[in-house]
């Protein structure tokens, strides 16, 4: 008995001992952090206020060699410039103050040099919400998360006001959870191969495919099956959203996205939103994974009013110059639909029919 008694003990002062360092090191981060945003404004006022980068950098040269002597080389002439950049992009304190208390310096330091505002705003806010380490922030900037998200193809108020929900009121619109395209490199797939081959391979590659899709998915099933009129049908793979609260229906698919796809996904929809959804869940999402696509296929059958998506799926990536064309371009194709779409339209001068 106490024996137990002390090993309770043990494991209670560890704890404390363990939540008191982690507080601690939060604290030093966030003074750390708030030095970094003082001496970058500092910095802006006193030297690089004229615009005159030559001399700047002059001055930034001979401060940081005078502050490596004192201080040590964290205070070099490239930290300096970090200290500066980071006082630029985040001119307002009150922000600072609110991820100071979030994010390492190591964080901030990536998030900075992401120039495109909107941008920078989602993956701040998807950072917080998944709680990606740096390593992890750094990687999916390099994986393109942004411009494979449903969001960055939507008029800029559009992506503003759905940021907004997230951060003031935690509501996670799909459009920042579902990508395109998705990234399965990692299965190992090469030449040819069955849709059998490609659902066994996700399987064996469970987590790093939850990876991908997101850190809220959680694996319920393979090849689940729902009866319907005495016939049987099989669900390639069924997971649910933490925060989307609801079903989301994997289908796998060899080729390119075929119109009858929409009737097999929307009967699966319809058969879990009758028979398997519970009290206070949202309605079932379908994600039909395909190997290509007719953006004008998509369009005309209105895939979004019926719950459904369709995303390419990538066994090989191309290089990283092609992909970021490819996907800067089909940003600007989609936003270029959109707003004509919103566009009133116009009076031609003809008669009505």
């Amino acid at each position: 008995m106490k024996e137990v008694e002390n090993s309770q003990l043990l494991s209670a002062v560890k704890q404390l001992i363990e939540e008191s360092r982690r507080n601690a090191a939060l604290a030093v981060n966030a003074e750390i952090t708030l030095l970094h945003y003082h001496v970058g404004k500092k910095i802006n006022q006193e030297i690089l206020k004229d615009g005159r980068a030559e001399y700047g950098k002059s001055v930034l040269r001979e401060l940081g060699f005078k502050l490596v002597v004192d201080y040590g080389p964290g205070w070099s002439m490239k930290h300096l410039l970090h200290c500066s950049k980071f006082a630029s992009v985040f001119s307002d304190e009150s922000i600072v103050s609110a991820l100071r208390r979030q994010f390492s310096w190591t964080h901030l330091k990536t998030l900075m040099y992401i120039e495109n505002a909107l941008k920078r705003e989602f993956y701040i806010e998807m950072c917080k919400l998944e709680r990606w380490s740096s390593r992890q922030l750094q990687e999916r900037i390099q994986s393109m998360l942004y411009e494979r998200t449903a969001i960055s193809k939507k008029p800029e108020d559009a992506i503003i006001n759905d940021l907004q929900l997230l951060k003031s009121e935690q509501k996670l619109n799909p459009d920042l959870v579902f990508k395109d395209p998705y990234f399965l490199d990692f299965l190992g797939l090469k030449d040819a191969y069955s849709e059998k081959d490609l659902e066994a391979s996700i399987i064996v590659e469970l987590q790093r495919f939850i990876i991908e899709m997101g850190t809220d998915f959680a694996f319920m099933a393979r090849q689940k099956r729902i009866t319907i009129d005495h016939r049987d049908y099989f669900i390639d793979l069924l997971f649910y959203h933490r925060r989307l609260k609801c079903l989301v229906v994997v289908d796998l698919k060899m080729g390119e996205f075929e119109a009858g796809f929409k009737g097999q996904m929307e009967l699966y929809l319809r058969f879990l939103e009758k028979y398997e959804k519970i009290q206070g869940e949202n309605d079932p999402i379908g994600l039909i994974l395909c190997s290509g696509k007719s953006s004008e296929h998509i369009e005309l059958m209105q895939l979004g009013n019926s719950n459904i998506r369709v995303a390419d799926y990538l066994t090989a990536l191309p290089s990283q110059q092609i992909l970021q064309e490819k996907l800067h371009k089909a940003v600007e194709i989609a936003r270029h639909k959109m707003e004509q779409r919103d566009l009133p339209k116009t009076k031609t001068g003809l008669p009505d029919d």
